[in-house]
């Protein structure tokens, strides 16, 4: 009976529309082909890393970039960063090894070294960083807690030094040790804040130490302007002394030579010398109110009057 309805059900389709049939078929056929190969291809890229999860189960974690195959339907695919990223871990305080309390902020650079380990340990990204926050936290306090207050705060006598590698190293033992396949590259304090009860003391006291280093700085300048004011008068004195030394040498041996010549030229007219002397010495005894009364037949009356012979 029912091969009889097929014989009929063909005797009543047109000729010319079986093969229309035939061909909607073949692309539906092709389509579905399409879908299963495009859906078990996939794409990695060069900062990622790929899972691929059957029932939920990791088979496999790729890390070579380009295009790779997966069994359609069956398989999935995640992915999660192979970058470094940056996680800010939450702000808490702490307590010194002077036993005053602090507020320390700070930030940690981490990437993904085992996927696997990522996955089978920390379940995913969110845990494992919450992890590395608490691994942090741990570090820095213990390592804060060995230093006092004013050698944290206080720049010029901080024993902070390589505190940052310290806990970076601290955190990524303790990462290592517990298996979450991740790695933190650095760790980095941003910022160190008071408790508002403990600012208003502590910024009193640190004005305070720099009002102290200010004035120290002032005394020890005073000193050096003093010590190279004193220095500095000591050769002007020595360098003019000199100077004066010099000058008499100088001057004695200027008198000495002009002498000699004046004793050369005296020497040639005697009887000019003695006039050029006389004259000289009425420059120095003779004034706008000097009177010389001089008989008219004297010598230098005649000289004066030009009848000398």
């Amino acid at each position: 009976m029912a091969n009889e309805n097929i014989v009929n059900f063909k005797e009543k389709i047109p000729g010319g529309y079986s093969k229309y049939i035939r061909f909607g078929l073949f692309l539906i056929l092709c389509a579905l082909l399409l879908i299963v190969l495009f859906s078990s291809i996939f794409i990695v890229q060069e900062n990622e890393y790929k899972v691929v999860r059957q029932f939920g189960e990791v088979v496999n974690i790729i890390e070579k970039p380009g295009l790779h195959a997966k069994v359609p339907l069956v398989q999935s695919v995640s992915s999660l960063p192979k970058y470094q990223m940056t996680y800010d871990v939450k702000e808490a305080e702490i307590n010194t090894r002077d036993k005053k309390r602090m507020i320390i902020d700070n930030y940690a650079v981490w990437k993904i070294k085992d996927p696997k380990k990522l996955i089978s340990n920390a379940r995913n990204m969110v845990n494992a960083e919450a992890k590395m926050a608490e691994f942090v936290f741990s570090s820095i306090r213990s390592e804060l807690g060995q230093l006092n207050y004013d050698e944290i705060i206080n720049d010029e006598k901080s024993s902070r030094g390589s505190l940052n590698d310290k806990v970076t190293a601290l955190v990524n033992d303790s990462l290592e040790r517990d298996q979450y396949g991740i790695v933190v590259t650095d760790v980095r304090i941003k910022r160190t804040d008071l408790p508002e009860a403990n600012e208003k003391s502590v910024y009193t006291r640190m004005i305070s130490e720099r009002d102290s280093t200010a004035q120290e700085y002032l005394s020890k300048g005073d000193a050096d302007k003093n010590r190279i004011t004193a220095n500095a008068d000591k050769l002007v004195k020595e360098t003019l002394a000199k100077a004066e030394s010099d000058a008499d040498v100088i001057r004695g041996q200027g008198e000495q030579e002009a002498a000699k010549i004046y004793n050369k030229a005296y020497s040639a007219d005697t009887g000019f010398y003695g006039l050029y002397r006389t004259l000289e010495s009425y420059k120095k005894t003779i004034d706008g109110e000097t009177v010389i009364i001089l008989p008219f037949d004297s010598p230098y009356a005649q000289t004066l009057l030009g009848q000398t012979n």
